[in-house]
């Protein structure tokens, strides 16, 4: 028989108590409703959910099997054989994730397939675990291709992914009891987690060193709460407290956050996914101990990220380097990463601050990732997917079915199916209503059970309903947060802001009765007797917005984003007039009208208004400029069409447009390189400074004091006799890039490359274009050689050829 046990919030992350392990003092002050306790019936996350459930779990389940994943623990466990698949040695996580999805998707919709499923799964992953514990599939199939990430013995590497392979695994685990009350995945883990606590603590023979890549941390608190075994929560905080030490004579690095002590740190550096686990788990550690420094800490880090780091759409890491983040207002949109699985971290790292703290600015933000950089990782069909999610793009983004490092759609099966969670949280004689869509959430406070109804058609509509039904007639608060977006602030601080302010002012009634409120920490406190049937009603005015960054954000200069309610817009090139979103301006005093087109997307509120393309090259007789109407759509919903231009941040004037340039030898050649997957260097997008990494670029990717080389075939032949070459120079912990220290042209002649002969110099200037000119060549290919410096790569970001 199939046995339900309720579990503490969606999220499961994490925060607070679960009803079998009721055995710490110390929790978050706030406890989230389970989601399994609260349903959503909208028009909005409702289909997402469903799809989730019918598609994308089993489509991704589909693809561990196509994609060797499932195969590799039938290889572990000797009940295949043949030869691991797989170029990451932590694919077995995307298994995990998926089964902790899957898990949360049994536990409100019981399916007696899926669960046959997954414990056939769940035998095989136990066929694979070692007779100590040990379960790290690549390893126990001596896949020796793989021996770069992991080293020749165990926990030889501390980036080797063996403790994050296990921190999903204690996630899953923990998922699956709880769901179904089953313990053989719960027992894989608890073996395995006593391995680790074995060989990793403070006694002198166990090895002392942080986890590498965070998870594992918020998974052991997961097994100190199914069990109440402490050991466990100790475990958890030795990883932390370990990071910023070396103390195995490992390398000191920002990419893992392990630059500094925990308790020292006050700046997000690193692997963006790394450090939004890490945060969380931090938060949870300090929530069960008690920890203020640790608090302390994250509360900094979080105020340096959404003052300086976070995206409009919510998005977290800047850049593609070491999928991490930039320095202070470094936010580049073309090439923005903003990882969907940041988000997702993001998600998980301000609900437990929000249950620390009680302020909605916290949900603001998580409200903010949730409806737009979150939900643009997956299409609407539930079967594509984006790894990265940039605010611009040139026409060649496009989601995928499935990646080689596949850990983004299994991240968001699980986040997917637990979202109800969010919605409400307890605290003493307190309900907090933290997001707002239809449906209905059962309720415990005291020794009262209160049954909350939601009516409403949010995030296009700012009127909500909220009908009241307790068991018994008493007194308590309800806490309605007033979105920051609603009372003119974007985020906390300074980063953004509205361009106008709008005073509209948000009402809410008891009854038909106006409330006269005061906000406290962002929410209005409804405190009365309340009987069955009572109403609250809010309505949160919700115009179009328009909002323009800090000027430090040089990337933003004489931009504006477009938002209406939580929803941030963008326009899509096939929505244009003219095709294209990049070349397009749209002024202040524009009038801008909304309009819901149920075949359009889903059924989405577009924006629709005057805007002005300039048409033809920049500086030239070819430019002009032609009125007509824009449409845009909410960003998570781009790409749900095929490729296309599009852009967030639209210029408010033609002084900052970017017109489309006219096509040059470079622009239309194939670009290739002595290292895979070449781009940038022929987009035709100007640079400001060898710094500037707004537009794509290229760089020879942990190359240094190497001989490499960069191509251009093409389209026909041509004759040639110049070029201009941008040189990258970047600071950052995936390595420091630097002029070569020499380089030179080849042409292709028949099969030979021969060298040009020169007229000037090849110069390595900084900030500006090298130019060098030769004796006219006429050839179908050129070939660029650098030599790069000893202790520096190299990269080019625009070359062109005339």
């Amino acid at each position: 028989m199939f046995k339900r046990i309720s579990f503490l919030s969606i999220i499961l992350l994490c925060c607070s108590s679960i009803s079998f392990a009721q055995h710490t003092s110390k929790d978050y002050p706030i406890s989230p409703v389970d989601f399994t306790h609260v349903s959503i019936d909208d028009q909005f996350w409702k289909p997402r959910i469903e799809t989730n459930r019918n598609i994308t779990i089993p489509f991704a389940f589909g693809m561990c099997e196509e994609t060797g994943r499932v195969e590799n623990f039938e290889l572990a466990g000797g009940l295949t054989e043949g030869e691991h698949h797989g170029d990451y040695p932590f694919d077995d996580t995307d298994v995990y994730k998926i089964i902790e999805g899957a898990s949360y998707s049994l536990a409100v919709k019981y399916d007696p397939e899926l669960d046959k499923y997954l414990d056939e799964l769940i035998t095989k992953i136990a066929t694979a675990q070692e007779d100590d514990g040990y379960l790290y599939t690549c390893r126990t199939n001596q896949c020796s291709r793989l021996l770069r990430w992991m080293g020749n013995e165990r926990w030889e590497k501390l980036n080797s992914h063996e403790l994050y392979n296990m921190g999903h695994l204690y996630e899953a685990a923990f998922a699956h009891y709880t769901a179904t009350g089953k313990k053989n995945l719960l027992n894989i883990a608890l073996k395995n987690a006593e391995l680790i606590n074995k060989v990793f603590g403070p006694a002198p023979k166990q090895k002392h060193c942080p986890s590498g890549h965070q998870i594992i941390e918020m998974g052991l608190v997961k097994l100190y709460r199914a069990t109440g075994e402490e050991k466990y929560l100790k475990l958890a905080k030795f990883f932390l407290d370990e990071t910023g030490y070396g103390h195995d004579g490992h390398k000191l690095s920002e990419y893992s956050q392990d630059h500094k002590p925990i308790v020292e740190q006050d700046e997000a550096v690193g692997h963006a996914v790394r450090a939004g686990y890490m945060y969380s788990g931090i938060a949870d550690v300090a929530a069960l101990t008690g920890n203020k420094d640790y608090l302390a800490a994250i509360d900094r880090i979080w105020d340096n990220v959404v003052l300086k780091k976070l995206y409009i759409t919510g998005g977290l890491g800047a850049r593609s380097m070491g999928e991490g983040f930039g320095d202070n207002y470094e936010l580049p949109n073309m090439t923005a990463y903003c990882e969907t699985c940041a988000s997702i971290a993001n998600v998980y790292w301000n609900h437990r601050l929000f249950l620390l703290h009680g302020d909605s600015k916290y949900i603001d933000v998580m409200e903010r990732t949730l409806y737009n950089s979150l939900l643009s990782g997956a299409s609407l069909s539930g079967d594509r997917f984006f790894y990265d999610n940039p605010l611009e793009s040139d026409g060649s983004h496009e989601r995928q079915p499935w990646f080689g490092c596949a850990c983004c759609p299994g991240n968001v099966t699980r986040f997917l199916s637990s979202f109800p969670g969010y919605v409400y949280a307890v605290k003493d004689n307190n309900i907090f209503v933290n997001l707002y869509a239809a449906g209905k959430g059962e309720i415990s406070i005291g020794d009262n059970n209160v049954e909350m109804i939601q009516e409403t058609n949010y995030p296009w509509d700012g009127k909500i309903v909220i009908t009241v039904n307790p068991d018994n007639k008493n007194e308590f608060a309800i806490k309605v947060r007033i979105p920051g977006w609603s009372r003119n602030e974007v985020v906390a601080g300074d980063l953004y802001k509205y361009l106008n302010k709008n005073d509209e002012k948000v009402t809410i009634q008891v009854n038909r009765a106006a409330v006269d409120y005061e906000l406290s920490q962002g929410y209005a406190s409804i405190y009365r007797t309340w009987a069955s049937g009572d109403k609250i009603e809010l309505n949160f005015p919700i115009p179009v917005r328009r909002i323009i960054s800090n000027e430090k954000v040089i990337t933003n200069h004489g931009r504006m984003a477009l938002q209406r309610g939580p929803i941030v817009y963008c326009l899509e090139g096939k929505d244009q007039p003219g095709k294209t979103s990049l070349n397009l301006f749209i002024e202040d005093s524009t009038q801008i009208k909304t309009e819901f087109n149920k075949d359009l997307l889903g059924g989405v509120i577009v924006l629709k208004g005057k805007s002005s393309e300039v048409i033809g090259e920049a500086d030239s007789n070819l430019e002009e400029v032609v009125e007509q109407e824009f449409t845009a759509i909410p960003y998570y919903s781009w790409n749900n069409r095929g490729k296309d231009k599009m852009i967030v941040w639209v210029p408010r004037d033609i002084a900052d447009t970017y017109p489309t340039p006219q096509p040059t030898i470079a622009s239309t050649s194939i670009a290739s390189a002595s290292i895979p997957y070449p781009q940038g260097m022929n987009d035709q997008f100007e640079p400001m400074s060898s710094h500037y990494t707004s537009y794509p670029f290229f760089y020879w990717w942990l190359k240094h004091g190497s001989e490499e080389w960069a191509q251009y075939d093409f389209a026909k032949t041509e004759t040639v006799s110049s070029a201009d070459v941008y040189w990258l120079v970047l600071d950052h912990y995936d390595g420091k890039h630097r002029v070569p220290e020499s380089w030179q042209l080849l042409y292709k002649d028949g099969e030979e490359w021969k060298p040009v002969v020169n007229k000037s110099e090849y110069t390595t200037f900084v900030d500006e274009y090298n130019h060098v000119e030769f004796e006219p060549v006429t050839t179908s290919a050129l070939r660029l050689t650098a030599k790069l410096q000893k202790d520096a790569s190299a990269g080019i970001i625009e070359w062109k050829v005339n």
